[in-house]
């Protein structure tokens, strides 16, 4: 037993000794910090919104608060359902993440991020709802208007409630749209809408000229881009301003014009190196 004893290394029994009253010891110091912390009194609220929109602001979310759960001033940590008014505040359509702590001074710190909108929709029956960046339907207020595209026309889709997804196509491909021109130099600033005739088809409403700009849908969008880029640069110098109506990229490799002084059309067959 002895013999058996001595081959024991005493120095790694203590180092692990010492490791186990070290863990232990963290343990009870965190156990101390997080009883002070449930303790420790909210000495203020501070709300941060953020986000480029202004559909909500700190008036808003200081309101909800003491609304539904009160004044928190006052109140210790435990007492505050943290948890509940983070729930609250994400159940807000406006609302895409909300975090609220309480720091060293005894501030409880409320930070809200607002949901980003891309499109105005405004369906066929007049129905109208924003998209956001995520796919969300977000609803309209009144008291701020972002400055976004509105999409109007043939648009079957509604609004039901809020935070639904983009169920059709249809409004997926305006979606695509309006995120491949966002933050291009040309097409940020010539399209001013986006239309949906009565087959279906997607038009740009351009602010420059008044041709009806025929896109189809989303599909091949960068060659249909290159083709309009094509007509304002080589057709339209030649021909002038008012020559045609309607200008359509839909179809593959092809610019079809129609003149506004009867039904001919001009039919442009283009290979374009695809680079």
């Amino acid at each position: 037993m002895l013999k058996k004893l001595s081959h024991i290394s005493w120095r790694l029994v203590g180092y692990g000794f010492l490791a186990l009253l070290a863990l232990v010891g963290i343990g009870m110091l965190m156990g101390l910090v997080k009883k002070k912390d449930q303790a420790q009194v909210c000495t203020s609220m501070r709300v941060m919104v953020g986000g480029k929109e202004a559909f909500i602001d700190q008036h808003d979310i200081s309101d909800l608060v003491k609304s539904k759960f009160g004044r928190v001033v006052g109140k210790t940590l435990r007492q505050i359902p943290v948890e509940q008014i983070e729930k609250a505040l994400m159940e807000l359509p406006y609302v895409s993440s909300a975090e609220i702590f309480v720091d060293m001074d005894g501030v409880l710190q409320v930070a809200v991020q607002q949901r980003e909108v891309l499109l105005r929709v405004v369906n066929k029956v007049g129905r109208e709802y924003y998209i956001d960046t995520k796919g969300a339907k977000v609803p309209v207020t009144l008291r701020y208007v972002p400055h976004v595209l509105v999409a109007n026309g043939n648009i079957k889709e509604g609004y039901q409630k809020a935070l639904d997804t983009v169920e059709t196509k249809l409004v997926k491909d305006l979606v695509s749209i309006v995120q491949h021109v966002k933050g291009d130099p040309l097409w940020s600033n010539q399209i001013v809408q986006l239309y949906v005739n009565d087959y279906g088809d997607i038009e740009i409403v351009p602010r420059v000229g008044t041709q009806q700009l025929v896109l189809g849908n989303a599909s091949k969008l960068e060659e249909k881009l290159d083709r309009l880029v094509v007509f304002y640069k080589n057709i339209l110098p030649r021909v002038g301003s008012d020559a045609y109506e309607k200008v359509n990229v839909k179809y593959d490799d092809q610019i079809i014009c129609e003149r506004r002084s009867g039904w001919m059309l001009d039919s442009l067959q283009l290979k374009m190196k695809m680079n």
